[in-house]
């Protein structure tokens, strides 16, 4: 398992889409390059909106987890 620093990280369990999309676009404009960011989502459609935002922002997708019931997104900000 590779090891990262997460910067911060978004509780968005409950949160319907696009909200956890949006707190991540928000935890990641006030992020600097390289930076760590991590949200949780119980939203079925994060699963596809997240990472594919992600690939089309150009950052990097680190790891996506299981969290009891919702998935972990980890981000790095690339630019």
């Amino acid at each position: 398992m590779t090891q990262f620093v997460i910067h911060r990280e978004i509780d968005a369990r409950g949160s319907a889409c696009p909200g956890p999309l949006m707190e991540l676009i928000r935890a990641l404009k006030a992020a600097e390059k390289g930076q760590v960011v991590a949200v949780i989502s119980s939203d079925q459609g994060s699963k596809v909106d997240i990472p594919e935002w992600v690939a089309k922002a150009g950052h990097a997708l680190l790891a996506t987890e299981d969290a009891g019931g919702a998935t972990r997104f980890v981000v790095q900000k690339a630019r």
